[in-house]
């Protein structure tokens, strides 16, 4: 059986409200060997959210002493809280596991300099109205809160072009599919699959 040496990185942006979430919940759930990076920030947990799953959380100072100590590949302040990537994660690249990281564009970039091999993904939504709609229904959030998220939208929106995928999350099933299917092609292309074949296939064994 041939199986990769390492596994491949992803990178999935939206903005908030844009149902990256769950979407990834959803493909990781049907597609063995993939798994989501958790990532620390300072941000207090939602009702439904639980530490260690959705994110780790801690005080404003333990996270700036991970930075001290370097133990994150990224971190940027995004609406007043600090996000950030632990480095550690990335040893599931190492057992050839791959590994989302669900970080906004500023991330991103970061990534991009560091793993010129990483996959971005943009998960965009129908419009901007259609944003603000699931902004207010997922609650939690005044109306100015969810009026800076917005204005935050159209700053991540100009950095699209530079992505490598883009998903419009009209439907959750259909985005689910194709999302999925870009990490599976991503999975077969050449320079993967050859470097986990080696030497297995020389040029004279037919």
């Amino acid at each position: 059986m041939v199986s990769r040496k390492k596994g491949a990185l992803f990178v999935v942006s939206a903005p908030s409200g844009g149902g990256k979430s769950t979407l990834l919940r959803k493909v990781i759930s049907q597609l063995p060997g993939v798994s989501i990076s958790i990532s620390y920030t300072t941000r207090p947990p939602r009702s439904e959210e639980r530490d260690g799953v959705d994110y780790f959380f801690v005080s404003h100072r333990e996270f700036i002493d991970m930075v001290s100590d370097g133990k994150f590949i990224e971190w940027a302040e995004v609406h007043g809280y600090l996000y950030g990537t632990p480095r550690a994660n990335l040893e599931k690249l190492m057992q050839g596991e791959d590994l989302i990281l669900e970080i906004d564009t500023q991330g991103a970039r970061k990534i991009r300099q560091e793993f010129r091999n990483g996959v971005l993904i943009f998960i965009l939504s129908p419009s901007l109205e259609v944003l603000g709609e699931r902004l207010r229904a997922r609650g939690g959030d005044t109306e100015e809160a969810i009026q800076a998220r917005l204005q935050y939208a159209r700053k991540e929106l100009d950095q699209v072009a530079w992505y490598d995928y883009i998903v419009i999350n009209r439907e959750i099933e259909e985005a689910t599919k194709e999302l999925t299917s870009i990490i599976i092609a991503e999975r077969c292309k050449a320079a993967r699959v050859l470097e986990g074949i080696g030497g297995k296939y020389g040029k004279n064994n037919g």
